[in-house]
């Protein structure tokens, strides 16, 4: 079942958040790992989840899979108040434990946040997102949904 996200489902979205955080980590880039290892701390985790409350009190964008009644995946698009930001939709985050990848958990949550995403009033009609351009897995999964290059992030350290 894919539902939105509630606030009783803070924790079981917290391991899933820690996980995903930790599988970006999870590459032969040993100072990515630690970088992303040393940022989930219990500040990090409070701050987060404040975000969260903060982007679903009046608005549903973070949509949570349940199987058997544990969490297994979440699908966080940014608040449609945040449109322009970047002009379109945007996919922030979407993760499943690995148990059930290949299930069609990924695709029960892409197809509603793509519905959740064309129900917003965007000056662009696009979902965007950031892939690590290492991760084959979910670059096959997003060409499978149609998604293509659109111009390029670079980043540089504060």
């Amino acid at each position: 079942m894919i539902r939105p996200y509630d606030s009783d489902d803070a924790d079981a979205l917290w391991r899933l958040k820690r996980a995903f955080e930790t599988a970006m980590g999870d590459t032969d880039d040993e100072a990515k790992a630690e970088a992303y290892d040393a940022k989930l701390t219990d500040e990090y985790r409070e701050g987060w989840l404040a975000w969260v409350r903060r982007c679903t009190d009046d608005e549903e964008c973070l949509f949570v899979a349940e199987r058997d009644g544990d969490l297994v995946g979440y699908l966080f698009l940014l608040p449609e108040r945040l449109a322009f930001v970047w002009d379109a939709a945007v996919l922030n985050e979407v993760y499943v434990i690995p148990d059930h990848r290949g299930t069609g958990v990924a695709d029960d949550l892409m197809e509603r946040g793509l519905a959740h995403a064309r129900e917003q009033s965007l000056p662009l009609d696009r979902l965007v997102l950031d892939v690590d351009g290492e991760n084959d897995r979910a670059k096959a999964f997003y060409d499978r949904y149609g998604f293509t290059r659109w111009g390029e992030m670079v980043a540089r350290e504060l």
